[in-house]
């Protein structure tokens, strides 16, 4: 089968966030099931710089935008049995951040033309168009309003995936006809118009053959207003095309047997004394108090809302008093940030936190972490869940969406579960589970055992999902 995916960002290339890391595993585990699959993204600076002389310059042509003929240049690289384009346009994806401008809305307008003519200039048309994210929501608009009576667009299937709710590309009507290329009526029919201007995620919602999203709790919430982000009612039109399917992360790089980012490797077998080790060397490297038999509790997150810190902030005092260590790996919101400066400067030796993101440090936390936090308000899916499972560190949820999906509840009675969760967005209800974890690692270590049995046997792969999205596909083309 031909797989087209198109997105904003994707490893082993750029990340800024989870979609990253799908657009790294997915169309790889895809191939190796014996598919054409491609990826193409813009070329960012950050690209350019480290990868532009591995790249092969495929096509230079040009796309209608803002009533002028703008080039593209379009250059190709084959990485782990998938091919990737790039599209270049230095004025608009060479800079030092990927989205956060003024003109977002302009670039990616670009982006999505010069990837529907790319089709055209390659003779690639797949029989699959996967976008992903607002960047690439009027992909399909423009291919089945624009291209109709071209058999090799009106063939193609389109799937749209949802990472998140609350990244909608909401940008103003102007651009619909100069910049989109689409004509103003279906501003005047509704169907693109969102709070006075136009929605490149509704657009996306209602032109793609199927919907889907990154874990099935999470379809089933953004079809209510709590998470539906003001487009409830639209994807409840397309409910019966929704479809809810668990992330995975790529096992290979994840792997503690081998990872080469962490002093001590282990598996199933060795886990309780060589994450013993791991531990003492994360907690000399980070100024904690050394000792092994503590337990010692990581997060590595953005600091938001989002990310449920402010249940940690109405905690502090019980949180301080309790007889664990704390490492944080984040940057987000300033507030957050100094409130965790704060913290650790008012209790060296048992809480840390480091400003900012350092891959080989978030390695380290996996490996050495009895416990990791993640309290979140919403979730679509997390992978640190899923990572932390994988490296024999128990995950602390919110039970909601993948979060819920991914993560079962320790049963003291039958000692069946994979990590310790709660229901409510409640910071009491929190620190009641909190206990009762710390309570199971000090004083039933048998069970706690268990559990880490438990997390490392759980399939974090992406072989299920991408078997879902296969069973998804093949029935949109028939075959």
């Amino acid at each position: 089968m031909r797989i087209l995916h198109v997105a904003g960002e994707g490893l082993p290339f750029i990340k800024t966030g989870g979609l990253a890391d799908v657009i790294g595993s997915l169309p790889k585990e895809l191939a190796r099931k014996g598919n054409d699959v491609r990826v193409v993204m813009p070329l960012y600076l950050k690209i350019a710089k480290n990868y532009h002389q591995d790249f092969t310059f495929e096509k230079e042509y040009a796309v209608y935008m803002k009533y002028d003929w703008v080039p593209v240049r379009l250059y190709s690289c084959f990485h782990d049995d998938v091919t990737y384009y790039f599209i270049e346009h230095q004025g608009y994806f060479e800079r030092e951040d990927l989205y956060g401008y003024m003109d977002d809305g302009e670039r990616f307008a670009y982006f999505q033309q010069a990837v529907v003519e790319m089709m055209n200039q390659v003779d690639f048309f797949p029989e699959v168009l996967h976008c992903h994210d607002w960047h690439t929501g009027m992909i399909s608009a423009m291919i089945k309003e624009n291209h109709r009576d071209d058999y090799r667009y009106a063939s193609i299937k389109h799937v749209y995936t949802i990472h998140n709710m609350a990244y909608q590309g909401n940008f103003g009507a102007d651009m619909l006809e100069s910049c989109l290329g689409l004509p103003y009526y279906l501003l005047d029919n509704g169907t693109v118009r969102y709070d006075g201007g136009i929605s490149f995620m509704k657009t996306a919602i209602l032109y793609a053959d199927k919907v889907t999203t990154v874990s099935p709790s999470y379809a089933s919430e953004i079809l209510t207003p709590q998470y539906g982000e003001h487009l409830e009612g639209v994807l409840q039109m397309r409910q019966y095309d929704l479809w809810g399917i668990v992330n995975g992360i790529d096992v290979e790089t994840w792997n503690p047997a081998n990872d080469p980012k962490i002093p001590y490797h282990f598996n199933k077998v060795n886990v309780k004394a060589n994450k013993k080790k791991n531990k003492l060397a994360l907690q000399e490297e980070m100024g904690l108090a050394q000792d092994e038999n503590v337990m010692l509790v990581g997060c590595v997150s953005r600091l938001t809302w989002q990310k449920g810190f402010y249940l940690l902030m109405e905690q502090l005092p019980q949180l301080c008093a309790m007889p664990i260590q704390f490492v944080v790996l984040g940057s987000g919101e300033g507030a957050l940030e100094e409130k965790m400066a704060q913290l650790e400067e008012g209790n060296k030796g048992k809480i840390v936190f480091y400003r900012g993101y350092n891959e080989d440090l978030a390695h380290k936390i996996y490996a050495a972490c009895d416990l990791f936090l993640m309290p979140s308000l919403f979730e679509p899916c997390g992978i640190s869940q899923l990572i932390s499972m994988r490296y024999g560190t128990l995950p602390l949820v919110r039970e909601t969406g993948g979060l819920r999906d991914t993560v079962t509840p320790y049963n003291e009675y039958d000692k069946s579960g994979n990590g310790f969760s709660f229901t409510n967005y409640n910071s009491g209800e929190m620190m009641h589970v909190l206990g009762n974890a710390v309570d199971v690692f000090y004083h039933h270590p048998n069970d706690w055992r268990t559990l880490v049995r438990n997390a490392m046997n759980t399939d974090v792969s992406w072989e299920k999902s991408a078997n879902d999205y296969l069973r998804l596909y093949h029935e949109l083309t028939g075959d």
